[in-house]
């Protein structure tokens, strides 16, 4: 493995900057091309500390301009594309969560095959596997068991389609004649500092006085840390430029989890959040088979008004399903390939974040009173 470069997407973003940090760490590497649509001031000033350890290239452009991607593409070793549009409520348009996820993924691969990059490293997520249906059960689930989406919204139905292209791209013969290695990570729900969902969880009780909506008590899941998941992205680019291990792992989908506790949604935020004051809603609340048909008649209301009006209910089927349903899955076969295992314990991980929320608390704290003054 000589001198190598490296070009992430989404490097702005919650994992896109902790890959960052991680990546300037490798042995070799002689330049980290950081693509995003616009960078935040703060951004650009911590990833301007890294430029001591190697070359960082700050680049700012769109995911669905294939020009941009061609001149980002070129010279490259490695692309990591994180890059997506997180939407489960929809609040951009349909259209637009599949543009950016699957157009933008086609486009980039395309890109790598003309520039001649070799690996192609996919940030997936779990909800490519599912849930169907929250009253199925998944523990410990493996990628042997080919669980897969069956749900039409616009983020999993996105994601589900863009990995099958990564994957399906494997193995295809580069510009200069050389092969294109792809494999696809899926890790579950990500949490840590900088996560725009505890930001987002942490304004709206601020707003609610302090009282966390619950919203996932049914769940069990296996969070995990987002440093871990940066870890894993590390490994897999060590492994596809091995060629010892190209073969084997390419084409291939890992799950990722680490040790974090299955839990469901509602302990996870209260156990990270309550540093901050919050208590849970303790109102009781309508029986999920209740609630799932009420969100089958706002969908039919919000059709029917569609000509005329866009009406978005406040929550789907969708949305609770993902919300409730016990749904795990285990990281023994990116063990196995990659040689993962988690950077960061559970009581680290918890730590770090928790400590991120009780000061990101008191930020929005001081911003709400100075707005009421």
């Amino acid at each position: 493995m000589t001198g190598w470069s490296c070009l992430v997407t989404g490097a702005g973003g919650f994992l896109g900057q902790r890959i960052i940090s991680m990546l300037v760490q490798e042995k070799e590497l002689q330049e980290v091309r950081a693509l995003d649509k616009v960078f935040r001031p703060e951004i650009k000033e911590e990833f301007s500390k890294f430029q001591t350890k190697t070359k960082v290239t700050l680049l700012e452009g769109n995911i669905l301009d294939a020009q941009c991607l061609k001149r980002a593409c070129q010279g490259i070793s490695v692309v990591i594309h994180t890059a997506a549009i997180i939407d489960v409520w929809c609040v951009n348009s349909r259209q637009t969560i599949i543009d950016v996820n699957l157009k933008g993924t086609q486009l980039l691969l395309e890109a790598c095959i003309q520039a001649s990059v070799p690996v192609f490293i996919y940030t997936s997520s779990v909800e490519v596997a599912g849930p169907n249906s929250y009253k199925e059960i998944i523990q410990n689930g493996t990628e042997e068991e080919h669980h897969e989406t069956t749900w039409t919204a616009p983020y999993p139905y996105s994601k589900k389609l863009a990995e099958k292209a990564v994957l399906a791209a494997n193995g295809s013969t580069l510009k200069n004649g050389d092969t294109l290695w792809t494999c696809s990570l899926r890790p579950m729900y990500i949490y840590g500092e900088g996560s725009p969902l505890l930001s987002r969880l942490v304004m709206q009780t601020l707003r609610n006085n302090g009282v966390m909506r619950r919203e996932g008590k049914h769940s069990e899941v296996n969070p995990v840390y987002v440093g871990n998941v940066a870890w894993a992205h590390i490994l897999a680019s060590r492994s596809l430029r091995d060629p010892k291990k190209a073969a084997s792992i390419g084409g291939q989908f890992y799950y990722i989890s680490d040790d974090t506790p299955h839990q469901s949604y509602d302990k996870l935020n209260y156990t990270l959040c309550k540093a901050g004051g919050f208590c849970v809603d303790s109102r009781l609340s309508l029986p999920l088979s209740l609630m799932y048909w009420l969100a089958f008649l706002l969908e039919i209301v919000s059709f029917l008004l569609s000509p005329i009006y866009q009406y978005q209910p406040p929550f789907s089927r969708h949305i609770l399903t993902v919300s409730n349903s016990v749904f795990t899955f285990s990281y023994k076969k990116a063990q196995r390939d990659l040689g993962y295992n988690p950077l960061y314990s559970w009581e680290e991980a918890k730590k770090k974040t928790m400590g991120w929320v009780t000061s990101l608390t008191e930020q929005l704290r001081e911003t709400i009173k100075t707005k009421s003054k």
